[in-house]
This record gives C-alpha cells, sequence and structure tokens, in this order.
C-alpha cells in the first residue's frame, strides 16, 4: 500500500519546507500551487517533480479535490503547508494502511501551535480533520471553506497527531480574518438567514462565551483569552459583511432594547464565570455554595 500526499499552497515560501521535510516516509508528494507570486513552487520543487500552477480561487478547496485527481497512491494524506507530520503519526499511518484496514478514511487530530503555544482547548484541540483517506473515495464537498473531507464509506481515527502552525503573528490572524468572514457572511446570505441587529451582539458574545468558558479556553491562559477575543471579532466580521451585502439597511434599535440585549449577555456571561470557578475550586462547601448562585441565575434569567 502507498501513500500520495497532496499540498495545496499559495504563498507560503517561509513554510512549506517545514512541511515538506516530514514527508520523506511518502510514496509520492503533489503540490498544487495557487498561482504563488513567491518561491513557493521553487521550494517544492526541491522534493517533488510533481508541482501543478492553478489559479488563486476564493473556494480554496477546488484546487485540493485537484491534487487529489493528480495522486497515484492506494491512500491519499491531504495536508496544508504550515503543517507537518510527526514521525509518530508517519508510522501509525504506514502500519494502518499495510493492515488494509475496513475504513476508508481516518479523523486525525491536529495539534495546533498558536503564537507560540499547543492550544490544547476550545475550537484548537482535539481539532480533528480527516485528512487521510482511499484514494478515489474522498474528496470537498467545496460549499464553504471550513469543511471535512467527505469520504465513502467507513471512516476510523488515528492516534497519533499531526501538528498545524496555526497562528505565528497577529497580522497573519487579521488576515485570515479577513478572507474567511467574506465567505461565511457569503454562506449566511446563501441561506437566507434573516439578519436582526441583535445579532450584531449575540454572534460575538456567544463565541466569546462558548470558546473561553464552556470549551475551557481559559485553561490556555492568555493565549486562550486573546484567541477567544478573536474569535468573537471575527464572529462579529460575519455579522458587518452579512450586514452589508444586503446594502446597510438602516435600523434604529432603542438604547433600552440595547441595554436589555447587554443585560442578558451579562447574565450569561456571570453563569459561565461561575461554571470556571466552580469547576476550579476545591473545598465542597464553597463548590455548593457558588453552584446554588448559578442557579439562581437561570431561575431569573
Amino acid at each position: 500500500m502507498t501513500v500520495s500526499v497532496v499540498i495545496s499552497a499559495w504563498n507560503e515560501e517561509e513554510k512549506i519546507e517545514r512541511c515538506l521535510s516530514s514527508l520523506a516516509w511518502a510514496d509520492e508528494i503533489i503540490v498544487v500551487d495557487n498561482a504563488s507570486s513567491d518561491k513557493t513552487a521553487d521550494i517544492a520543487r526541491k522534493f517533488t517533480e510533481r508541482v501543478y500552477k492553478k489559479s488563486n480561487l476564493p473556494m480554496l478547496n477546488t484546487n485540493k479535490n485537484f491534487g487529489f485527481t493528480k495522486a497515484t497512491g492506494d491512500w491519499v494524506l491531504n495536508l496544508d503547508a504550515d503543517e507537518e507530520v510527526p514521525p509518530a503519526l508517519a508510522k501509525e499511518i504506514r502500519e494502518c494502511i499495510k493492515s488494509n484496514p475496513q475504513e476508508n478514511g481516518f479523523w486525525i487530530k491536529r495539534k495546533n501551535i498558536s503564537f507560540g503555544k499547543w492550544i490544547r482547548h476550545g475550537l484548537w484541540w482535539p481539532d480533528k480533520q480527516i485528512r487521510l483517506f482511499r484514494r478515489g473515495f474522498g474528496q470537498f464537498p467545496c460549499i464553504h471553506i471550513h469543511e471535512y473531507i467527505k469520504v465513502d464509506g467507513v471512516v476510523g481515527e488515528l492516534v497519533e497527531p499531526y501538528i498545524h502552525y496555526n497562528y505565528e503573528t497577529v497580522h497573519q490572524y487579521l488576515t485570515k480574518i479577513d478572507r474567511y468572514s467574506t465567505s461565511e457572511a457569503r454562506l449566511l446570505s446563501d441561506a437566507k438567514h434573516q439578519l436582526s441587529w441583535h445579532d450584531a451582539i449575540r454572534f460575538p458574545v456567544s463565541d466569546f462565551l462558548k470558546i473561553y468558558f464552556a470549551q475551557k479556553g481559559y485553561k490556555d491562559g492568555l493565549h486562550g483569552l486573546v484567541l477567544a477575543l478573536f474569535q468573537a471579532f471575527y464572529s462579529f466580521c460575519i455579522f458587518a459583511k452579512a450586514w452589508e451585502a444586503q446594502r446597510f439597511p438602516q435600523r434604529d434599535p432603542e438604547p433600552s432594547v440595547i441595554y436589555e440585549e447587554y443585560i442578558a449577555g451579562g447574565k450569561e456571561a456571570k453563569y459561565w464565570l461561575l461554571t470556571m470557578i466552580i469547576d476550579e475550586t476545591q473545598n465542597r462547601l464553597a463548590r455548593l455554595v457558588k453552584q446554588i448562585k448559578r442557579k439562581l441565575i437561570r431561575i431569573h434569567a
């Protein structure tokens, strides 16, 4: 059984060599260069002759699917240029496909490194992705940018993770927010979502509370706080761009209604703050008192 690794990249001259250097174990490497203006393609050719140039499309996954059609291995592993395969995962993949499993695809945990730290909570761990599949049995649906490979047949799960150098600078994060929020806003428009001014508050507040408290992003320290706030801003950008797509319709919400909206958000935040404190409190009596306070918030909401 052989493995083809398919990478789609655009202007990744600073990262792609790290990715390709981790793939010496692969039987074939295919790189789809999305009309890069830097040395991405030149660096890729040091590792493989299978480099194809395509236009840099808004739907990123279209070119990834193109790369899958060029693969000749029995199995395909999909990677981005800012990712790498540790030796432990490479060994597991080899052993897995050698056994000729009944599965046609596998989920693999993604170890996200953001601003120099492995983020272990929130959206970012275990962040499972379908990346390994039997050739001819998987492709991206190409509906939105944050989608999984669709596999025909049974999908299993591997133990070892791959590494994703997610965000190395604030500029990089903000650039991706701009690009991704445009796509997500378009999805809202296509789904005929009835946009309300309330969404300007509810989108970011909901995402922050979910990631920072419900998904325990606070356990990642300042990194977790910053990432949760960035995600809230991302959600606000989605609202703003969806509003823009509707040609900025005017609304005049009453100050009292806006106040009530923020009060409701404040109660929800207080609930999750108490949940965080309860999780971190060792004293049983103190935990009980805080649990009662938390229950009262729900009763009076």
